[in-house]
């Protein structure tokens, strides 16, 4: 049975070759000046490093410029994807058309994951991206296995699901917090890209803490559980879904390298010995959860339940 893709979001370059030890097939990386909600932030001289260190480890390299992009932003778009190119890197990860035309001259023959994070929804709009260039279609977070399965079926680009971490639940482009604390005669750093990891919306009715961290490209509000699915991957791995994403945005390099040896293991046995996977997903869920701070349990997120605004 084909295995899908296991891919994982470091958070400095230092973290590639645990990561690749712990079974990772695949890295996205990238500069907040292009990508948005990255774990870690890699300068052009890390991405060189980072391709260099992912290939010796036979780990593939995704670049993130799914930012969405304003016009002053446009120009450099083309250098970036040059740069790109030059490094190495395995494909681009992209949400705006301005940067699927910047790769159509700079590096034509580049490999194109389409990602907006929200409105992959449905398989006409992820084959529509196909028949432009996309070879991939990164789901919504919002959708449930069947719409997923659905998607699959008729898609004709690989589809990418996220399978563990935090998602965003609302992104504005403005320093909403950054102000906040300036009316108040207070200063929130946000300069080189700090992320402050302590700041939370505390719903005290439902006793939730929605993380809320500012970089380059806004405020960013994170949901209060991380997804969690290492025990339900049958059905995904049987439709053939090409690529699972665990999201490490806030977390911590010693997290990310204990959650990716366990969903290798889980893949695996999946894959290999289904009756061997049936035994061990619970343990599997069970340790995972012990790595989980306190503030931040585990859940399904939308796929066993119907998206409500």
């Amino acid at each position: 049975m084909k295995k899908p893709e296991l891919l994982v979001t470091p958070n400095k370059v230092e973290d590639i070759e645990a990561l690749a030890k712990a079974g990772a097939d695949a890295i996205i990386i990238g500069e907040q000046k292009f990508g948005i909600r990255l774990a870690g932030e890699f300068s052009r001289e890390d991405v060189k490093k980072a391709v260099e260190a992912a290939h010796q480890n036979n780990v593939k390299v995704y670049a993130a410029m799914n930012a969405l992009f304003h016009n002053e932003k446009v120009e450099d778009l083309t250098d970036y994807v040059a740069f790109l190119k030059e490094a190495g890197v395995d494909a681009i990860v992209f949400g705006d058309p301005a940067v699927l035309m910047a790769v159509r001259e700079a590096a034509p023959g580049m490999k194109l994951h389409w990602n907006t994070e929200t409105t992959a929804t449905n398989w006409f709009t992820c084959n529509y991206w196909g028949r432009k260039g996309a070879k991939r279609a990164v789901l919504a977070r919002e959708l449930s296995f069947d719409a997923i399965l659905d998607i699959k079926e008729h898609a004709e680009v690989e589809i990418e699901v996220q399978v563990h971490g935090m998602t965003c639940m609302f992104q504005s482009k403005r320093s909403l917090i950054g102000n906040y604390f300036e009316y108040q005669g207070r200063e929130l750093e946000i300069e080189n890209k700090k992320r402050e990891k302590n700041m939370f919306l505390h719903d005290k009715e439902r006793n939730s803490k929605y993380p809320v961290f500012e970089d380059e490209n806004g405020t960013h509000i994170m949901s209060p559980n991380d997804i969690c699915i290492i025990d339900e991957l049958e059905e995904l791995i049987e439709a053939g879904v090409d690529s699972f994403k665990i999201d490490g945005i806030l977390k911590s390099s010693e997290y990310m390298i204990e959650v990716t040896k366990k969903y290798r293991q889980a893949i695996d046995l999946c894959a290999e010995d289904r009756d061997a996977y049936y035994e061990a997903k619970d343990q599997l869920y069970k340790e995972i959860e012990e790595l989980q701070p306190v503030n931040r349990p585990l859940d399904t997120g939308f796929f066993y339940k119907e998206t409500v605004y």
